[in-house]
């Protein structure tokens, strides 16, 4: 049997009045991942939460929390986000002279490693930081905002990051437009796991967000297989 997509809702889109609770909800509601997208209005143009933040809501869901640091420099926040209690720290390949050093500091305090691309970044990029990954993210609109169009030229960069993997243990993940249409798209090219926003914190209810995160991922398992 095929292993499933995971879906990674981010709660940028969800209700920052009652974050906490809407961790939670969507973690009942069948989320494999949270996405919590940090952002510094430097890397790009808008501001969102830090560690402070994570760490609060941190004791609400054991699910795994997928940090996606959109934050330039990001070498001398690490620890504090590790400590706050993300599970995993993506960080920008655009973001930093120094990827390689970032990725072992990662691995260094005992999280899993990953690497994102902005839409306009080739592949090429992180060729030389693959035995240090266990996820690339691709952007699929240019990071800064939620409730972005997707951009179809991405999915021809998912099948050369898979053809680059090889046979590395490492997941594809998607972060920008996910939906039931765009979502078959994607994993049809390899990627396994699905960043979503609007598409699944929309009806205010664990019901609506189970229905929604079902909808994505079933319209994406379909396409995998």
């Amino acid at each position: 049997m095929s292993k499933k997509t995971l879906i990674a809702p981010s709660v940028l889109a969800s209700d920052f009045s009652k974050l906490g609770d809407e961790v939670e909800a969507v973690a009942a509601a069948g989320a494999d991942w949270i996405h919590l997208d940090v952002m510094d209005g430097h890397f790009v143009p808008n501001i969102t939460f830090g560690p402070s933040v994570i760490k609060a809501i941190r004791n609400r869901t054991k699910t795994f929390f997928d940090c996606h640091l959109m934050i330039a420099p990001a070498d001398p926040y690490l620890a504090a986000f590790a400590e706050a209690g993300c599970d995993g720290m993506t960080v920008h390949a655009e973001a930093g002279p120094h990827l390689d050093r970032s990725l072992q500091t990662i691995k260094g305090l005992g999280k899993k490693a990953g690497v994102s691309l902005n839409p306009a970044t080739p592949e090429t990029a992180i060729e030389y930081v693959l035995d240090r990954l266990d996820l690339i993210l691709l952007m699929t609109v240019n990071p800064g905002f939620g409730g972005q169009a997707f951009i179809p030229a991405i999915v021809d960069k998912v099948k050369r990051v898979k053809a680059l993997i090889g046979n590395r243990p490492i997941r594809i993940e998607i972060d920008g437009g996910v939906s039931p249409e765009t979502a078959p798209l994607v994993t049809a090219a390899g990627a396994d796991v699905l960043v979503a926003g609007a598409a699944i914190f929309k009806g205010g209810t664990v019901e609506a967000y189970r229905a929604n995160i079902e909808a994505i991922r079933s319209a994406a398992d379909k396409a995998a297989n």
